[in-house]
């Protein structure tokens, strides 16, 4: 394979959650999925989109003089993004002087990304690490991610992949091959709760993971989401799946946070406002999972 390129939004270095030891882990752009709770919004569409910090525009104009879709304009004393003309082309963020606007999403090859990832490879072999691909959903890139990470393998470095599991088996298959380790996100266990949370059903997440389980170490994360899942009921659930059907006991739980908020603003979204979950119920969800 040579020459695949994808659309990514970041790389980030050093992680130490995304994986056994010190990883790189690459974000790929865009999900089938439509959490209602999501707090990366800018992961959900597969195409480059504008962030839009208006707190900072001074209303100059520049961005509405060189888009080449007219999808900047002046309203009400504002500049706006017509987000269904924007194509995400980047040259309004160029024109901004007080850097009101950023491009999330970007155009790169397998190869690139593998240059990145090797500039660390002494640290991925001294602390057992090695490259995640995460999203986003990275199987919704699914040639895209089977290249890098094959390169990946070629070059010798430990892989893995963090995903929602909403795929057909046969890409899902195909990306396993190269891939050592899944990080596998369980939202819920009822399959009409999902759709009504996500926008799918789950019985295909629930089917890849029991096809998963067999053939690959997995650990199972859970977004803590409250209002949704975030109660002793729907862990212990998630819990006795893990354990009685797939034979796992490796868990994380992930706290919900706020800090994804003011994104949908800038993306010209409305955000659905959720509380916190403080450590308090987070320690007790833990206990759940590890007594269910």
């Amino acid at each position: 394979m040579s020459d695949i390129s994808g659309i990514i939004f970041n790389i980030q270095r050093y992680s130490i959650h995304d994986g056994p030891g010190i990883r790189t882990t690459v974000f790929l752009k865009g999900c089938p999925l439509k959490c209602f709770w999501c707090q990366n919004p800018e992961s959900q569409a597969r195409k480059p989109e504008i962030l839009n910090k208006k707190e900072v525009c001074t209303t100059c104009g520049r961005c509405v003089d060189v888009c080449p879709n007219k999808a900047s304009i002046f309203s009400d004393g504002a500049v706006i993004i017509l987000r269904d003309e924007c194509t995400g082309c980047g040259k309004c963020v160029d024109a901004c002087p007080s850097e009101a606007r950023s491009l999330i999403g970007k155009q790169v090859t397998d190869d690139e990304v593998l240059q990145e990832v090797l500039k660390d490879k002494k640290f991925y072999a001294n602390s057992g690490g090695g490259v995640t691909l995460s999203g986003g959903e990275p199987t919704f890139q699914p040639e895209f991610a089977l290249s890098i990470l094959q390169k990946c393998k070629e070059a010798g470095l430990h892989t893995a992949i963090e995903t929602c599991g909403y795929t057909s088996w046969d890409k899902m298959q195909e990306i396993l091959k190269y891939t050592d380790f899944v990080l596998y996100d369980i939202k819920c266990i009822d399959a009409a709760k999902h759709k009504k949370g996500t926008g799918k059903d789950n019985s295909l997440i629930i089917s890849n993971a029991k096809e998963i389980a067999r053939i690959k170490p997995m650990k199972i994360r859970v977004p803590l989401i409250p209002g949704f899942n975030a109660n002793a009921e729907e862990i212990a659930l998630i819990g006795r799946f893990a354990k009685k059907e797939l034979n796992i006991t490796d868990f994380e739980l992930l706290t919900y946070n706020k800090f994804g908020e003011s994104k949908y603003e800038r993306l010209g979204r409305t955000a659905v406002i959720l509380p916190e979950i403080d450590e308090k119920t987070k320690a007790e969800l833990d206990n759940v999972l590890l007594n269910c």
